[in-house]
């Protein structure tokens, strides 16, 4: 078994739909810079409130990855 050394860092997506596609959204946009992202953690959920209705969420999140 080799050792694994993490970094993370935090993210925050947002989503007009759900919470899972304010993660989805983050991971996704985050995919395109950063390589072997291996665990998310939830460290924040708020939301906007647009005329007494749920107008968007955000998703703080720690994404971690291995080094090479």
């Amino acid at each position: 078994m080799s050792d694994h050394v993490y970094k993370s860092v935090e993210l925050t997506g947002s989503s007009e739909t759900s919470i899972e596609e304010a993660v989805q959204n983050a991971l996704t946009k985050a995919s395109e810079t950063i390589q072997n992202m291996q665990w998310f953690q939830v460290t924040e959920t708020r939301g906007h409130i647009e005329n007494g209705a749920v107008g968007h969420w955000q998703v703080s999140i720690k994404v971690g990855f291995t080094l090479e």
